[in-house]
Order: C-alpha cells, then sequence, then structure tokens
C-alpha cells in the first residue's frame, strides 16, 4: 500500500524536515502520526500528496513511485487519496451537496454518478438532510463531516487527514472520529495527523511518532507520548 524507504526531504535553506523514514503501511490500516510541532508531520504528508517531493530514498504508494513520477501522472495519484484539513476549505458559496459533487466533477463523473455518491457519502457522515444548506449555516462540526464526505466520495484507498479534529470542542471531536472509524471499517486506510492526545490515547490505534525529522516510535495500539 505505501511504502517508504530511507526517505529524506531537505528543503532548499538546508533545512532538514526528514531523514531516513522507514515504514510501511498496509491497507486497511488506522495510523496515527504524532510528534511535537517541527517534527516532520506536515512534510510527510506533503510527500505523500506529492505536494513536495523527497530529497533521496524511495516512496511507493499504490504502485506510484511518489519521488519519480512524472508530473502528468500526479492526478492519477491523488485520485487514489482523500484529503481532509483542519480548515474544511468548503467552498462558501456552493451548498453540501454541490461540495461534495465538486471533487466528483473534477474527475469528470457522470450526472447519473454524482446523484448517486452524493447521498451515499453525506449518509456515511450523518448530513443526508443537509444537502441543500450552506457553509456558513452550518457548525464546525458539520463542516468538517462534509470535507470528509467529499474525501471519500472517489472511494480513494488512502485518506490523509491533517489535524482535522483542531478547531473542534472534545465531543464534537469524538463525533468526527466516529465517522472516520466507520470509514476505516469498510476497507480504507486512514493517516491522521494529530495533537489530539486524548483521542489517540482512547482509540488505541497504531502510532507513528516523529522528533525532529527522525521516526522514534512505531507502535501498535499505542499512545501519544508527548506533552500533557
Amino acid at each position: 500500500m505505501i511504502r517508504l524507504t530511507q526517505v529524506s526531504k531537505v528543503y532548499d535553506n538546508n533545512v532538514t524536515a526528514l531523514s531516513d523514514i522507514n515504514c510501511f503501511i498496509d491497507k486497511g490500516e488506522f495510523i496515527f502520526l504524532v510528534g511535537p510541532s517541527g517534527a516532520g508531520k506536515s512534510t510527510l504528508i506533503k510527500l505523500l500528496m506529492c505536494e513536495e517531493r523527497a530529497t533521496s530514498g524511495k516512496l511507493m504508494i499504490n504502485q506510484f513511485d511518489a519521488v519519480n513520477i512524472p508530473h502528468k501522472q500526479v492526478p492519477m495519484l491523488r485520485r487514489s487519496l482523500g484529503v481532509v484539513f483542519q480548515d474544511f476549505r468548503l467552498l462558501p458559496k456552493k451548498t453540501v451537496f454541490d461540495n461534495v459533487a465538486f471533487a466528483l466533477k473534477i474527475v469528470e463523473a457522470s450526472r447519473r454518478q454524482i446523484l448517486r455518491r452524493v447521498p451515499e457519502c453525506l449518509d456515511m457522515v450523518g448530513l443526508s438532510h443537509k444537502g441543500k444548506a450552506y457553509p456558513h449555516e452550518l457548525s464546525g462540526g458539520e463542516r468538517q463531516r462534509v470535507s470528509i464526505a467529499r474525501a471519500i466520495c472517489n472511494n480513494p484507498a488512502v485518506l490523509i487527514a491533517d489535524e482535522p479534529t483542531g478547531n473542534l470542542d472534545p465531543d464534537t471531536a469524538n463525533d468526527i472520529m466516529a465517522c472516520f472509524e466507520k470509514i476505516n471499517s469498510r476497507g480504507t486506510t486512514i493517516i491522521m495527523a494529530t495533537h489530539a492526545k486524548e483521542i489517540v490515547n482512547q482509540m488505541a490505534k497504531r502510532v507513528i511518532a516523529l522528533e525532529q525529522g527522525k521516526l522514534v516510535r512505531d507502535q501498535q495500539r499505542g499512545e501519544y507520548g508527548y506533552g500533557n
């Protein structure tokens, strides 16, 4: 599914963001990516999304060589990925339905596919009744659910989430995590970068910990292990 072999990333200013990372993530796993600020989590996510390229090493994602992939093939790789961000990134002038449908239109899905798939995804995140609403009419938790629905509408093999509960209160965050667990139970691999210690400890999933650009811990049923 995803294999990193001696992956390093050095930026143009000679800052080493990642150093000699070795890791394998299998299909259907749920991974928490943890570590203090500046540990390299965001860089690793950018490598997975091909927003950045590794300086050295090998990174395979769903049979794609993410280090040497031609630019014209990057959209094909990204179609196998769904991404959820902390700040939702919804289109403010489009309805909930159209925000989710937008991801399908990008890949030129038919109108029939859109009319079938969007309601399925909204139902999965508990927003079947909000299709005609606009983002400003939703709570923070509901907006994040819309972004999750949008991320899964193309049936991605991997769902990447970057601090998806960072702007949410604890109860809402727990509801969002229940959505991710439901998606994971259907076979989607989830990689989630987070500082949410309570969530990581409560869910007891595999934890990959970075510190100063190095992989310092890879633990099944792991704990957060940083700060209070």
